[in-house]
């Protein structure tokens, strides 16, 4: 068995896990109190859902996630919500008092209440894996939880499981739509310490993804649940093939090896298609090309940056439902040919593929219409240096005036640490410029 554990934390984490779990609940014939109905089981005669849920001696599966929070009120929509007998009571963990939106407090004073309980809570559920493959975390960069708490527990997390991997779902704040005003400093201060504690990051900006619902789902005025039901999409996909069978399968380390060149260069963009509605979806062919292809425009990524100003280290791509590689490779061949899609001198193949038969679920009364087959795209690629350099741009407008810092420092925390963090983030840009420079350098010398 190869189990990973999910970590949802603050509110952005506990939503996206909400959609999340009620998509695998949906993949799998779950129902919400955990009963899984027999025959679905004969038919398949698979268990490969047990490296997400573990089954208790009455049938039921309980999803193997931690919830944790500062404050109550969003875990509590779990404790009284549709779902709220799948999930084991001592695994939804709330504080008293929230983060403020203030690292310092996720990380220093109110975070450190909870660390201790979070990690026995998690402890538990590890000793009932027999093949932890590792951990995959949900919080945002912005918030006072997301942000410190999130940074807390993976240091902790690294001491305690130095070999496991941890991959994370970071919610990036978005160029224009913002929710709070000291983002800046905690993204910044969240990305300094875990650049080493974390193997790989899935960076996703809300607006992107309000642009994605807006223009391709026709909604006006998205929700947070359109929102995160299309994350959940590309959560399932990325993770769909620990749960079912595939011509090609990719466990979590294997995103690692094929998706970051160097250690700290591992924020892979995410992209996911075909991304249509109902009504459009009948009036349309979806043929593995078109989506392979759509997969490479700017307009359907998760974080808005454009790709065609920067050059790809490693794609890879995840086909689920009714793909055969024949297709995969004559799209792939396709894509390599176009001129704006540009690699790295140094790595001349590039793509890496992962094909599962289980064709995606959709939410009945959800935005997606049900099709045969999708891709989810990761790639890494040197433009995602246009987010960094946006965020580090907010922060050095805010620091230089030392706005907001009285807050952070009243916390605990020390003035330095924003100077450090901030060095470092100026490194993590050079790293990715390097990696460009280097490719233009080598075009250079062949000219003479």
């Amino acid at each position: 068995m190869r189990e990973c554990i999910s970590i949802h934390i603050g509110q952005a984490g506990v939503q996206m896990g909400n959609a999340c779990w009620e998509l695998y609940c949906l993949e799998h014939g779950i129902h919400p109190n955990g009963q899984m109905p027999s025959d679905t089981t004969v038919g398949y005669g698979d268990d490969s859902f047990n490296t997400f849920f573990s089954e208790t001696d009455s049938g039921k599966h309980v999803p193997r996630a931690v919830f944790v929070d500062l404050e109550p009120t969003v875990v509590d929509e779990v404790r009284t919500g549709t779902y709220r007998q799948l999930f084991h009571p001592e695994q939804l963990i709330t504080g008293k008092e929230d983060a403020a939106n203030n690292y310092a407090r996720g990380h220093y004073t109110i975070g450190k209440e909870i660390i201790d309980l979070t990690l026995d809570r998690i402890r538990r559920l590890t000793e009932r894996c027999r093949g932890l493959q590792g951990f995959l975390i949900f919080h945002s960069f912005g918030g006072g939880t997301g942000s410190g708490f999130s940074s807390l527990l993976m240091e902790r997390l690294s001491v305690d499981y130095p070999k496991k991997s941890k991959l994370t779902f970071s919610i990036y704040p978005a160029p224009q739509v913002s929710t709070a005003v000291v983002e800046p400093y905690n993204a910044i201060l969240y990305t300094h310490p875990t650049l080493e504690h974390c193997e790989v990051a899935f960076i996703v900006d809300n607006q992107a993804i309000y642009e994605l619902c807006r223009r391709n789902l026709s909604i006006d005025r998205p929700t947070y649940t359109n929102l995160n039901r299309l994350i959940g999409q590309i959560v399932s996909s990325i993770t769909a093939s620990l749960r079912f069978d595939g011509a090609l399968n990719v466990d979590l380390t294997e995103f690692q090896t094929n998706l970051v060149p160097y250690p700290r260069i591992h924020f892979p963009l995410a992209t996911y298609a075909p991304v249509i509605s109902a009504e459009k979806a009948g009036h349309e062919r979806i043929t593995v090309a078109e989506i392979t292809n759509s997969c490479f425009e700017p307009n359907h990524q998760m974080v808005n940056c454009d790709p065609r100003r920067g050059k790809y280290m490693a794609v890879c791509m995840l086909y689920r439902g009714d793909v055969v590689p024949k297709d995969v490779n004559a799209a792939i061949a396709t894509i390599k040919r176009q001129k704006h899609v540009q690699f790295v001198e140094w790595c001349p193949t590039g793509f890496k593929v992962g094909i599962n038969y289980q064709p995606p679920t959709v939410v009945p009364g959800g935005d997606l219409a049900k099709v045969e087959r999708a891709v989810c795209c990761l790639c890494n690629t040197t433009a995602i240096i246009e987010a960094w350099a946006r965020i580090d741009n907010k922060f050095d407008l805010m620091y230089a005036k030392r706005a907001f810092v009285h807050w952070f420092v009243g916390e605990g925390m020390e003035e330095g640490e924003f100077a450090e963090a901030r060095e470092d983030l100026a490194a993590l840009e050079l790293d990715y410029r390097e990696v460009q420079e280097d490719a233009t350098n080598t075009d250079d010398e062949e000219e003479y």
